[in-house]
């Protein structure tokens, strides 16, 4: 499984940005996916999460309200959409999938994934 994430760059506080990630490979929309972020210096965080062959969507405490992950399974590309974006959304944003789809998608969030694709930086400015 390939994945291939784009969409980042430079947005002012307030605004709004929507990621892409596109998957090749073996992967089917029951599998999980999810976006995680990393500053330089701090851990990595599980952002969004989808498990559970998609009836488990998480999100953590940070986002919730602010952004929306989504997939086009005929395109075989899942979103992240980022609305009211702040300066510690500032990160390096990845994609992930996992061809296990038996757990939560909490599960993945604070666990990983299976797959990763490179990142694209999100810069937050006031």
């Amino acid at each position: 499984v390939q994945l291939q994430a784009s969409g980042g760059g430079f947005q002012q506080s307030g605004g709004s940005l929507t990621l892409s990630c596109a998957i090749s490979g073996f992967y089917r929309d029951y599998h999980a996916i999810g976006w995680f972020r990393q500053v330089p210096g701090k851990e990595r965080e599980g952002v969004s999460c989808i498990g559970m062959s998609g009836r488990s969507t998480y999100y953590a405490d940070s986002v919730k309200g602010r952004f929306t992950i989504s997939r086009d399974n005929a395109k075989n590309t899942v979103y992240l959409q980022m609305n009211s974006l702040k300066l510690e959304d500032t990160a390096v944003y990845y994609c992930a999938a996992d061809q296990r789809a038996r757990y939560s998608g909490s599960y993945y969030c604070a666990n990983g994934m299976f797959f990763w694709g490179k990142g694209t930086l999100v810069t937050v400015s006031s």
